[in-house]
């Protein structure tokens, strides 16, 4: 198995679409993140993953293969020492470890190119999968807001996960 984090190229569209077209990862995602995916909204977002300097969003890619995505953006104001971290990848790769591995190497990337001390991640109560990646990769939990997101008609707790600068080794 190779697993890289690279800058996204326009020949991604294809294996983006491919992967991104799926309800079970919109579901799990804002609204930004459209179902159905269609090329054009791959397009829109390798344009805006290339738009970035330096770069915030980075390609999954598996054995050549762009599989997902994965990002570390840094918040402004007083919240500007943290960033924000977002993911997913194909469903047929769910499960294997991937993301955790994706995780580790973007938390390394994020604290060396950004002047940040916390990257946090969001999820669903109804994540688990999301929470597991998050608690394997050593991020720790730090909140729960109840019903914040309203996803597809239905309310759901955010659980709100944190990483600190201090614990990468």
């Amino acid at each position: 198995m190779q697993l890289i984090l690279r800058p996204y190229q326009p020949s991604d569209i294809e294996n983006l679409a491919k992967h991104a077209n799926n309800f079970n990862i919109s579901k799990y995602l804002t609204n930004k993140f459209p179902f159905p995916y269609e090329k054009k909204d791959g397009e829109a977002f390798i344009q805006l993953a290339l738009s970035h300097s330096p770069l915030q969003i980075k390609a999954i890619v598996l054995n050549g293969e762009v599989i997902g995505s994965i990002g570390v953006h840094q918040l402004t104001d007083i919240y500007s020492k943290s960033a924000e971290m977002g993911y997913w990848i194909g469903e047929e790769h769910w499960g294997k470890g991937i993301v955790a591995l994706a995780v580790q190497e973007m938390l390394k990337y994020g604290f060396d190119t950004f002047d940040i001390e916390r990257i946090f991640a969001r999820t669903t109560h109804t994540n688990l999968a999301s929470q597991q990646v998050l608690k394997k990769s050593g991020f720790i939990f730090e909140a729960e807001l109840k019903g914040t997101i309203f996803k597809n008609g239905e309310y759901f707790d955010e659980l709100i996960f944190g990483f600190r600068k201090n614990q990468l080794i």
